[in-house]
């Protein structure tokens, strides 16, 4: 860690390091379980902020869909960490979780990107699906510590978010099996939810009554 916040150039890691405390001695598993969370609770709250940048970026209405119904489990998941640490005796705390933020700057540089909109879609769901890997491998990991400590009850709310993070990856996996990828990859330039009544006047920019305009390609 660098020490000398000065000479930082970026001053999102400035503040970062000065939010750091001097690093605690983990001399148990059931201390190791409580630094795994603050980290958890770190990931999934800059998740919230992530889904609706995600959701108003996606072209497919089941897409949408899909980031704004996991931003609201994501809300609850937030909530039950809250209500684990509070099992443990311990205030909730995040540790700045360093890898959501490079998963996240990863679907950043994707939403930058010029693609048509079945590729965005296509991308959008293969860092979402990064997001969720991660929050399978992690949360999987602090539930089996949990019942190595016998703390049952905050294992069983882990597995419970365990059980919807798994959800949220296949329900991912149907959309882009069952519509996403085939569209991108026939790159036909016609590309539409299966909300289709609805999408194709906005997407032709015929509906300028309503505002609509044609997006660029």
């Amino acid at each position: 860690m660098v020490r000398n916040c000065a000479r930082s150039t970026r001053t999102e890691s400035c503040d970062f390091q000065s939010e750091q405390k001097p690093n605690i001695k983990i001399d148990s598993l059931r201390t190791l379980l409580e630094e795994e969370l603050k980290d958890i609770y770190s990931a999934e709250k800059q998740l919230l902020k992530a889904l609706p940048k995600m959701a108003k970026k996606a072209t497919a209405s089941e897409l949408q869909s899909a980031f704004k119904e996991h931003l609201d489990v994501t809300q609850g998941h937030v909530e039950r960490l809250e209500e684990v640490f509070e099992l443990l005796g311990k205030p909730a705390k995040a540790k700045t979780c360093k890898a959501m933020q490079g998963l996240l700057e990863e679907g950043k540089e994707i939403m930058e990107e010029d693609m048509d909109d079945a590729v965005m879609d296509a991308g959008l769901i293969a860092a979402a699906q990064k997001v969720e890997h991660y929050e399978i491998a992690s949360y999987g990991t602090v539930r089996t510590w949990a019942r190595r400590c016998g703390e049952e009850e905050v294992a069983e709310l882990l597995q419970e978010t365990l059980d919807e993070e798994g959800e949220a990856d296949k329900k991912l996996t149907e959309l882009a099996e069952s519509m996403v990828n085939e569209e991108a990859n026939d790159g036909d330039g016609d590309y539409q939810s299966g909300d289709a009544a609805a999408k194709a006047p906005a997407k032709k920019g015929a509906a300028k009554k309503s505002g609509a305009t044609a997006k660029r390609r």
